[in-house]
């Protein structure tokens, strides 16, 4: 079963999702490739208190680390590979997808990697923000591409300091 909760942030709603022990998704509402699949409202699941809890550090402006929660996207081994790679791009920073497939090419034993490949997975992140899929650029630092939004992203990377004013 699929739990949810609805959020409000400064950038509007949020839905959050947990399979009861762990954080499976967040989502702002409406979102591109926001599931599909049927959730019931939680009963108060201390996971996403927790969730709740890191959201409001974050959006008044603290660093709550998101290797706190437990976190379980549903995604395959590159994907997965991928979403641990965007946990170590730190607050106020920024990385390319070039880089990203760079270090999943080193990781994975490969000559290289397409930053395409990278991409997709990054564009299905089912944890945005917590798990910073918006820290990723192009390779001329362009806000490319974000499923909820590239304002939504402007609105993150300039929250952290990492690009000019919002």
């Amino acid at each position: 079963m699929t739990y949810s909760r609805t959020y409000v942030c400064p950038l509007g709603q949020i839905i959050l999702a947990s399979d009861g022990a762990a954080l499976t998704g967040l989502w702002f509402a409406g979102q591109k490739y926001f599931p599909a699949r049927p959730m019931v409202p939680d009963g108060g699941l201390p996971v996403l208190n927790a969730a709740c809890r890191w959201l409001d550090a974050y959006f008044a402006g603290r660093r709550p680390d998101p290797r706190a929660l437990p976190l379980a996207p549903a995604g395959g081994d590159f994907r997965q590979l991928v979403w641990r790679l965007l946990l170590d791009i730190p607050y106020g920073r920024t990385a390319a997808y070039g880089a990203l497939a760079a270090q999943a090419a080193e990781q994975l034993g490969l000559a290289s990697m397409s930053a395409q490949a990278v991409g997709g997975a990054v564009g299905h992140n089912p944890i945005s923000i917590i798990i910073p899929c918006h820290r990723v650029l192009g390779a001329d630092g362009s806000l490319t591409g974000y499923a909820g939004g590239v304002e939504k992203k402007r609105w993150l990377l300039a929250h952290e300091g990492a690009i000019g004013a919002r």
